[in-house]
């Protein structure tokens, strides 16, 4: 049933005009930046040919064009999770999937896999673009792929929360500009923490992304990102679940 739940909910994505504009806005704003790195780096490539242990176009590029797709992506997740259940409560929509047979976890995981896939296929989109580089120079894939799972586990804590804010109202606008607030101001607390010591940055899911933006993989930082996904999915069926109590 949650696949049921998530592949009406992906179909359903693309089924309306403003998926599609966004994601042809989202690949062209990308793929400007990505000339425009790509613009740069040929301008120098010259001079660090004579620099000992010179970073690579995976470095230089990728790491960087991979740190702006993760802000883009912050902005854009709130405006598909508002509609997952806010625009289905203000439609009057959800009480009819509340009434089916299907558990209150099944709605919300289902709902979460259909974005996340949507936002895999995004991901997957923007790391063909910059694989593009194999061809031309030395790229380490190595790399480019743990970028690529960083940001994967970054857009997905956005989602949950979302979600999450989601589920606590009927406007879809107010769940919209939460979402972006809230992911807004983790970012911050990143950006304004003085060192890695911060007590507060370590709450921040874009400190814990930085790891994997550079190649390293630590077991400290998939245990977080599961944790804040769960905590937020936990928090959104639970909302659901009373929402069909009190329906």
């Amino acid at each position: 049933m949650i696949f049921t739940i998530a592949n009406k909910e992906f179909r359903s994505l693309f089924a309306t005009p403003s998926t599609w504009l966004i994601l042809g806005a989202l690949q062209f704003i990308f793929a400007w930046f990505f000339l425009a790195r790509l613009d740069a780096y040929l301008q120098v490539q010259a001079q660090l040919a004579f620099v000992a242990n010179a970073p690579g176009a995976t470095m230089t590029i990728a790491s960087p064009l991979f740190g702006t797709l993760a802000l883009m992506l912050m902005m854009l997740i709130p405006l598909f999770t508002m509609r997952l259940l806010a625009e289905e409560r203000r439609n009057q929509t959800l009480v009819f999937l509340l009434a089916a047979p299907v558990s209150s976890s099944q709605i919300v995981i289902g709902k979460f896999l259909s974005l996340l896939l949507f936002i895999s296929l995004v991901i997957a989109s923007c790391t063909l673009m910059l694989a593009i580089l194999g061809f031309g120079t030395y790229l380490d894939f190595g790399l480019l792929l743990a970028n690529a799972l960083g940001l994967l586990l970054l857009t997905a804590s956005y989602a949950a929360l979302g979600l999450y804010l989601s589920a606590l109202t009927k406007q879809p606008i107010v769940a919209a500009l939460s979402a972006t607030a809230l992911s807004f101001g983790l970012w911050l607390i990143d950006i304004g923490g003085a060192d890695n010591a911060n007590a507060l940055r370590a709450l921040s899911p874009t400190a814990h992304a930085q790891s994997l933006n550079a190649g390293l993989i630590f077991s400290a930082d998939i245990i977080y990102f599961t944790l804040f996904i769960a905590t937020f999915l936990l928090l959104t069926i639970r909302r659901v679940n009373n929402n069909r109590l009190y329906a």
